[in-house]
């Protein structure tokens, strides 16, 4: 039996009552600063998604910046090694932004469950505007390599049972029957690899299923205790959600940041159909 990590979620209630207190870093991850200046959360910091997920060489999106772009993007938010950073946003954006501190290596980072739909049905303040400015942080990177999958570390274990390989996509893109979002990428996913829809994970208003839920639908995609969970979708996006349930679950996860498109340039296999 996988134990549950502790502390990789928290409720609006928790914050608003843990937010009261020092060291709390509240990060708003968006595409647009117009939609934190329409509504975030008293303290919040704005971070843009194209911050910490950029254009990567051969045409990948959503890969990760060099390590000393992410902590100049982190430390103008304010975040230190002793923050306690709680994120919220869309999913993705929010759960790419937890892979990413995940993988910056530090220590104390949750998703505000539900993210601001959530908190603000339990009535709690939003204000609108431009963020103030904050005080920066001090924030050492360790980098953790070992939470990105590669393609040939992939490759070796191809339809093993030493991993458990995950697919994000819905059925469309999973089988193939989109040409591969119409010719972008071969059709299909990597072999071995067992579907779970990220929206079969988290409501489109970031309210994740309970964990008795998570925890039957990744089992049932393969996952289990001793065998580390490997994420993949078309670059990376959506694979991040299916990332941080697997990690809020007590599993070893990693994500394969290029995905499809990064599997396909290189010319390796693909499955069609089921």
């Amino acid at each position: 039996m996988v134990a549950p990590a502790p502390g990789l979620s928290i409720a609006p209630a928790e914050l608003a009552i843990e937010m009261k207190g020092p060291g709390v870093a509240i990060l708003h991850v968006e595409s647009r600063a117009a939609d934190f200046e329409a509504g975030h959360i008293k303290g919040a910091r704005f971070i843009a998604y194209n911050q910490i997920a950029i254009d990567g060489p051969s045409d990948l999106g959503s890969e990760l910046p060099p390590v000393a772009d992410l902590v100049e993007v982190f430390e103008a938010a304010g975040v230190a090694d002793t923050s306690r950073v709680v994120i919220y946003g869309s999913a993705l954006a929010a759960s790419r932004a937890f892979f990413t501190l995940d993988y910056l290596g530090h220590k104390n980072v949750r998703l505000l469950n539900g993210g601001l739909a959530a908190w603000k049905a339990q009535g709690l303040d939003v204000v609108t505007g431009p963020a103030p400015g904050v005080v920066r942080g001090t924030l050492t990177a360790r980098p953790r390599p070992e939470v990105v999958a590669m393609a040939d570390w992939i490759e070796k274990r191809l339809e093993s049972p030493q991993i458990a390989l995950i697919d994000a996509r819905p059925d469309a893109e999973f089988t193939g029957s989109d040409g591969g979002m119409n010719g972008m990428h071969p059709a299909g996913h990597i072999p071995g690899a067992k579907q779970l829809v990220w929206t079969d994970l988290v409501s489109r208003s970031g309210q994740f299923a309970p964990d008795a839920e998570l925890r039957s639908k990744i089992t049932a995609a393969g996952a289990k205790a001793g065998v580390p969970v490997v994420t993949y979708c078309m670059v990376g996006m959506r694979a991040s959600v299916v990332y941080f349930v697997a990690r809020h679950l007590g599993y070893d996860a990693k994500m394969y940041d290029g995905s499809i498109i990064d599997w396909g340039q290189r010319r390796l296999p693909v499955k069609k159909g089921r």
